[in-house]
C-alpha cells in the first residue's frame, strides 16, 4: 500500500471517536486508535504487541466476546452490557468484534469496536426520572388541591381567634404558632403544584450569562460576614438560549443557594459555562441543537451514595427544614425546557450539579 494512502487511512481510524482495536490471530494488539486507548487505559506504545486479555484482565464479558471471534472468527454484534472498572468508577460500553479478512478472504486477526455509553445512559436514567415525576406529579396535584381547602379554613379560624382574644397573651402566641406552621404546610402545597402542572413557558431569549451573573451577585451579597467565596467562569462565546428567564432564575437560584449552604468557612462555589462537544439533541421537526452546560461545583463534604441515588426523588431530604421537592422541581425546569440536570458527587471531595439546555441556533 503507498505510504501516503497508508497515511491516510491511520488517520482516519484515528479521527474516529469510537474505539477501535485490532488484534492477530493469537490476540495480541497490532492496531489501537487514540479513543480507545482512553477506554483501555493504556497508551498505544504500552498496548502494542500484548494481548488483549492481558490488557483488558477482569473484564470477563469482554474477553469472552474477543475470544470467541479469535478462535472461531464469528463476529458478535450490539453488546450493549459490558462495564469496564477505570480509575475506581464503572464504565458503560457497547462492543462489537467481526473477523478481519485479507483481500483473498483469508481471516488475519479481529477488529473490536468499543463505544463510550456514558451519555446514553445517562439520558436513559433522566427519561426514566422524569416520567417517575410525571406520574408522582399527577397524584401530588390532587393530594394538594384537597389540602388547600381545609387548610384556608384552619388559616381563617386562626384569624378570627386572634381578633376574639386580642388581650390573650397566651392564647395569641398558640395563634402564631399555628398561622406559622399553616404557612410551612402552605408551602409545601404550593411546591407541589408547581411540581404537578403542566409546563406553560414564556420563551424568550435568555442571556444565561447575565441571569446567573445576578444571582451570584445577589448571592454575594447574601453571604457578607461568611468565610466563603463564589466565582464564576463563563464561556463568552454562549448565545442567548430560548427559555423561560423567571423558571431558569428559580433554578439556578436553588442550585447555588444549595451549594453555598453545603460549604464552610473558606468554602468555594464555582460557577461555569461551557459548551458540550459531545451531547446533542433533536426534537421532531427541529434540527440537531448542540448543548450549553452550567457546573455549580462546592468543595463542601461531598454526597454519599445513597443519598446521591434519591437527590431528585420528591420529598427526600437531609435537610430538617426542608420539603424535598427543591431538586424534583430544579428537574422539572430543566426537563421541561428539553435539557438534563446531573450530579456528581464524592463524599470528601465536594459536588457538581451540571445543567444541560440546549443551544437553539
Amino acid at each position: 500500500m503507498p505510504e501516503k494512502l497508508e497515511s491516510y487511512y491511520a488517520n482516519v481510524i484515528d479521527s474516529v471517536g469510537d474505539g477501535v482495536i485490532v488484534l492477530d490471530n493469537q490476540g495480541a494488539v497490532t492496531l489501537i486508535n487514540p479513543a480507545a486507548e482512553e477506554l483501555a487505559g493504556v497508551s498505544r506504545r504500552q498496548a502494542m504487541g500484548v494481548l488483549f486479555s492481558e490488557i483488558f484482565k477482569g473484564e470477563g464479558p469482554l474477553n469472552d466476546m474477543v475470544a470467541k471471534t479469535v478462535e472461531t472468527g464469528m463476529s458478535v454484534s450490539d453488546h450493549e452490557n459490558i462495564v469496564l472498572k477505570r480509575g475506581g468508577k464503572l464504565l458503560p460500553v457497547g462492543a462489537s468484534t467481526s473477523p478481519l479478512l485479507s483481500a483473498c478472504g483469508e481471516r488475519i486477526g479481529t477488529i473490536l469496536l468499543l463505544r463510550d455509553l456514558t451519555n446514553v445512559r445517562e439520558l436513559e436514567s433522566a427519561v426514566r426520572q422524569a416520567d417517575r415525576l410525571s406520574a408522582l406529579g399527577a397524584l401530588a396535584a390532587g393530594l394538594a388541591h384537597e389540602i388547600k381547602n381545609p387548610l384556608g379554613g384552619i388559616k381563617g379560624a386562626a384569624q378570627l381567634l386572634e381578633l376574639e382574644f386580642p388581650d390573650n397573651e397566651d392564647l395569641r402566641e398558640y395563634i402564631r404558632v399555628m398561622l406559622k406552621e399553616v404557612q410551612r404546610v402552605n408551602v409545601i402545597v404550593e411546591e407541589l403544584l408547581a411540581l404537578a402542572s403542566p409546563g406553560r413557558l414564556k420563551l424568550t431569549k435568555v442571556n444565561l450569562h447575565r441571569v446567573l451573573s445576578d444571582i451570584v451577585l445577589l448571592q454575594k451579597n447574601a453571604s457578607e460576614g461568611k468565610e466563603v467565596y463564589l466565582q464564576q467562569y463563563f464561556d463568552p462565546s454562549i448565545p442567548p438560549i430560548l427559555g423561560d428567564e423567571a423558571l431558569l432564575t428559580q433554578l439556578f437560584l436553588n442550585l447555588i443557594k444549595n451549594a453555598l449552604e453545603a460549604v464552610g468557612n473558606g468554602g468555594v462555589v464555582k460557577v461555569t459555562s461551557r459548551v458540550l462537544s459531545d451531547y446533542s439533541m433533536t426534537q421532531k421537526g427541529e434540527r440537531r441543537a448542540r448543548m450549553v452546560a452550567i457546573d455549580i461545583a462546592d468543595n463542601g463534604p461531598g454526597i454519599d451514595a445513597e443519598v446521591l441515588e434519591n437527590m431528585f426523588t420528591p420529598f427526600f431530604t437531609t435537610k430538617s427544614q426542608g420539603t424535598g421537592l427543591g431538586l424534583a422541581i430544579c428537574q422539572k425546569i430543566v426537563s421541561e425546557h428539553r435539557g438534563m440536570i446531573k450530579v456528581d458527587s464524592d463524599a470528601g471531595r465536594g459536588t457538581v450539579f451540571t445543567v444541560m439546555l440546549p443551544l437553539v441556533q
